[in-house]
């Protein structure tokens, strides 16, 4: 049975798609990316991929140590921007790792990176 959307959440993957095509080109920062993202977005494909593209900013200390690390993660970001840019859905099982985040206060901090970095410190729900 293939899934019926409306224009706008097929826009709203199409968006998410290319920032993250941006971000892998190096033409956009990933917070540059996430602050573009289609706000107030319903789609769970599209707050899957917000969440996987987190993961990148989160994971750049491990990036640096493990390039191989590197390398699948930014293979995988390259499958979920060409699904979204297509206008198609996730696979559920990319869904259903970011599931656990929907629902986690992301609040909003200063401007500028260190209130970048506390939104991180929250959502990944660091404890100082």
């Amino acid at each position: 049975m293939s899934e019926k959307i409306d224009k706008e959440t097929i826009q709203c993957r199409k968006k998410a798609g290319e920032l993250i095509k941006c971000v892998l080109a190096k033409r956009m920062l990933v917070r540059q990316a996430l602050l573009a993202f289609p706000k107030d977005a319903a789609d769970e494909s599209v707050r899957a991929s917000w969440h996987a593209l987190c993961h990148l900013e989160a994971d750049e200390e491990l990036r640096k140590r493990e390039p191989d690390y590197a390398e699948e993660q930014d293979l995988y970001l390259k499958d979920i921007a060409e699904t979204l840019s297509a206008g198609n859905k996730l696979p559920s099982d990319i869904i259903e790792c970011y599931k656990e985040y929907y629902d986690m206060p992301l609040t909003p901090h200063k401007k500028g990176w260190k209130g970048f970095f506390a939104g991180f410190e929250n959502f990944l729900n660091i404890k100082k």
